[in-house]
């Protein structure tokens, strides 16, 4: 991946943070961004002294012109962007105990505001700096298309994150796509499930292997990454 500039969102912990490593040790050039200049600068110090190139960014993809400066900083500092992970997202209150019924009003917007708006920004301001074969991803999971008792708006906000992934993929002439891991370990789903850095060489995979009709429009998860890696 020598050459490539990949833009990570939501990077400074969880499986945004396995994702950039990930890239980093590949080769990519890394721009990433969170909402904490302090967590972020972090994880690309930790990279730069592992010996990866990265850029921070502190950025709140619910803020479009937050979002437009970080894909503008990403162009200059990469020469064009190759692959965006829009995986910025929140989840308020505790997997499982949100019904949706009992959610706020302020909750259930921020949840919109930020897993699908959110979503909607990073890809648009990217497409002005995206380069040829350029692909853009966006991780979801199985409660997007499977009703889950007590995941509340979150869902709703994956349903709708992948709704918006189809129209970008039908619209844009670059392969736009979801990247369904499973259940992995995170502060925002909880200590169940797989480590995240166990599941981020699925998104290098996805950026660069998986074929691209697969992707577009669609999800790829671990059957396919494992059956195409194995």
């Amino acid at each position: 991946m020598n050459d490539l500039t990949a833009v990570v969102t939501g990077a400074s912990r969880g499986i945004g943070e396995a994702i950039a490593r990930e890239f980093a040790d590949r080769g990519a050039h890394v721009v990433l961004c969170a909402r904490g200049a302090d967590d972020v600068d972090a994880v690309a110090d930790d990279i730069q002294s592992a010996g990866g190139t990265a850029t921070a960014v502190r950025a709140d993809v619910r803020d479009e012109y937050d979002v437009e400066r970080l894909m503008e900083t990403a162009s200059r500092v990469g020469g064009g962007i190759d692959v965006v992970v829009a995986n910025a997202g929140v989840y308020h209150g505790t997997p499982g105990e949100t019904p949706i019924q009992e959610e706020s009003y302020a909750g259930f917007d921020d949840h919109l505001r930020t897993n699908v708006r959110g979503v909607f920004a990073t890809l648009d301001e990217s497409i002005p700096h995206l380069n040829e074969g350029a692909r853009m991803l966006v991780p979801t999971g199985k409660v997007a298309r499977d009703a889950k008792p007590g995941i509340g708006s979150y869902a709703v906000s994956k349903a709708a994150a992948e709704a918006v992934v189809r129209q970008f993929a039908v619209d844009t002439e670059y392969v736009v796509g979801c990247v369904d891991p499973g259940q992995v370990a995170t502060d925002l789903s909880g200590p169940a499930g797989r480590d995240p850095a166990a599941v981020a060489p699925m998104f290098t995979w996805a950026a660069t292997e998986c074929p691209a009709e697969d992707l577009a429009g669609g999800v790829v998860g671990l059957r396919e990454w494992k059956s195409a890696t194995r």
